[in-house]
């Protein structure tokens, strides 16, 4: 019988190359699967806090921005629209006027629902069905004075972004977190609270 005689060195390097090979080939796969977990550049902007200088705003104006996909307007109230705000008989309109039934934060549990006086924030969207309001300067709507409507189903908001009586929105819009980092810096997404 004929014995076949084994290159031990040989048989060594083939298997050693083969496993290199293979290893390779499963990191290049799963490089490309394991990067995939990772949020895009995209995804992370969308999430990250949005600045603004409030100060460019002309008093009665209103601009939006964009933030985690959803708009967030940034309206400078004249003096006018905060006297409206400070109204009793206006108070005795609105569902939840001292925002008690609504996510609130902290440092806007005030009149106004924000930090300084003649700036307001406040996400966009009508609680109710996700809707967009109009911004409504002039005082239409069987409203005295300046206020958000939500041509949806109807609903009315004041200039603090709280909902009135009798219309099928259950609470006031929504405040966005957000501080100013300077006196004309505003910081949309973050605040001292969740900083």
């Amino acid at each position: 019988m004929n014995e076949v005689k084994v290159n031990k060195p040989r048989r060594r390097f083939l298997t050693a190359a083969t496993s290199f090979v293979a290893g390779a080939g499963v990191v290049g796969v799963a490089t490309p699967f394991v990067k995939s977990w990772n949020p895009s550049a995209k995804a992370k902007a969308v999430g990250a806090p949005v600045r603004v200088d409030p100060s460019k705003i002309e008093p009665g104006s209103m601009i939006t921005v964009a933030w985690q996909g959803k708009p967030v307007w940034i309206l400078r109230r004249t003096t006018t629209n905060m006297e409206n705000l400070d109204q009793n008989e206006h108070r005795e309109k609105l569902r939840d006027p001292d925002s008690e039934n609504n996510q609130q934060t902290d440092y806007a549990k005030n009149g106004y629902r924000s930090i300084k006086k003649d700036i307001f924030v406040a996400v966009g969207v009508c609680t109710h069905l996700g809707c967009v309001p109009n911004y409504e300067p002039d005082g239409r709507l069987d409203v005295e004075h300046a206020l958000y409507f939500c041509p949806c189903h109807g609903s009315k908001f004041d200039l603090a972004g709280r909902v009135f009586k009798n219309v099928p929105e259950p609470t006031n819009l929504i405040m966005p977190p957000h501080q100013y980092l300077d006196h004309d810096l505003l910081e949309i997404g973050s605040d001292a609270t969740t900083s």
